[in-house]
């Protein structure tokens, strides 16, 4: 067949950052800068990147958010993979869901307060909004004057977000990544736990009912192929790495824990 008349397809690989502090602590962290654990730099530079080696996969850009386990994870697989020159955008409107007042407290603790159900509905639920964050959470002040966050626009800083208010927010930013999919350049982003379900929304048009289901573990490579013509997504996606590992963490995620 004439090269003329083949598909043109090209990869996106979307991946949540390495283990956290407060995922290690079991805490809510949202937009609380914590940074990766040991445990997340290995995962990091043992799980995430032998696993793009592995299938060929290079990038001519790497997108993160603007919060530094988003980053940190992103420097250091493409240190391991020897593409440290890829260049990294990062972007704020990529960062995690802002859990709001509940930012800083241990999953457990609050599920003991408010109960299960609750705390899974603000976890899982599509609409379900956390209460607002204020000054009395130890957090507010340090998420508030973090430098970092100097590039939201007056009036878009959130209290608090829905999972459906963070698949709006990173609407605007997947479009963009998206057109560049598409244009032929290799993305590889780097992200959070509720914003790579998100993105999984935007890109395999899951309902509502659906993503309240989808459970992402840490560093394990998701990758999706589009038709460059027609935008469309070739077969499903495909998980990177150890079926029994990636089941074993994604169980992990969708527990409360202790």
């Amino acid at each position: 067949m004439s090269s003329q008349f083949k598909m043109k397809t090209n990869r996106l690989v979307l991946l949540r950052h390495g283990e956290s502090e407060f995922n290690l602590e079991n805490k809510f962290c949202g937009w609380h800068d914590a940074p990766l654990t040991e445990n997340g730099e290995r995962e990091a530079c043992m799980v995430a990147s032998p696993a793009l080696l592995q299938s060929k996969l290079d990038f001519d850009v790497v997108y993160t958010s603007v919060l530094d386990r988003s980053k940190k994870s992103a420097e250091l697989i493409l240190s391991n993979m020897n593409r440290a020159y890829v260049p990294t955008k990062a972007d704020w409107r990529l960062c995690e869901r802002h859990y709001g007042n509940l930012t800083g407290f241990r999953k457990r603790e609050i599920a003991n307060i408010y109960g299960e159900d609750q705390v899974q509905a603000w976890r899982r639920g599509y609409d379900d909004v956390p209460p607002e964050i204020n000054t009395e959470n130890r957090y507010y002040y340090v998420i508030r004057n973090n430098p970092i966050f100097d590039d939201v626009p007056a009036g878009q800083f959130p209290m608090t977000e829905s999972l459906g208010m963070c698949v709006d927010r990173v609407e605007p930013v997947w479009k963009e990544i998206k057109q560049e999919v598409l244009n032929g350049t290799r993305v590889l982003i780097c992200v959070h736990g509720t914003v790579t379900r998100a993105l999984v929304k935007h890109i395999e048009g899951v309902s509502k009912e659906a993503i309240q289901k989808v459970n992402i573990p840490n560093s394990i490579p998701r990758v999706y192929e589009f038709n460059m013509k027609t935008g469309e997504l070739v077969g499903g996606p495909i998980n990177l790495g150890d079926p029994e590992y990636i089941k074993k963490k994604t169980a992990q995620v969708a527990a409360i824990g202790d």
